[in-house]
């Protein structure tokens, strides 16, 4: 039986650095990610764009729950975590377009 427990233990730690270095990739993506938006952010405030693309969002929920479903992850929770992440990028323009003196509102997209 020892063994067995010795096995799982050992099974245990070679998933757990799994997880610790998939977690690791995720906050560098999602640092990358955000220089990128802030970028973008940028741009929209010096040509007074508006901070949200509400017909870009929709595309990207929709190839997302597309990617989703072929990796075999739950949509909802794949749309869930990226409304998350818009959202958080909406507040960044926003603050963006205010250090520009720009409209945060802009024209509708």
């Amino acid at each position: 039986m020892s063994g067995d427990i010795n096995a799982a233990k050992e099974k245990l730690l070679e998933l757990r650095a799994s997880i610790d270095n998939i977690d690791a990739a995720l906050v560098h993506m999602l640092a990358e990610r955000f220089r990128c938006t802030k970028a973008v952010g940028h741009l929209k405030a010096t040509n007074d764009l508006p901070p949200a693309d509400l017909e870009r969002e929709a595309r990207q929920i929709a190839r997302l729950r597309r990617l989703a479903e072929e990796a075999h992850l739950d949509p909802d929770f794949a749309e869930k975590f990226l409304n998350f992440i818009i959202r958080e990028v909406i507040r960044h323009h926003e603050a963006i377009a205010v250090e520009h003196g720009t409209s945060a509102e802009g024209p509708s997209a």
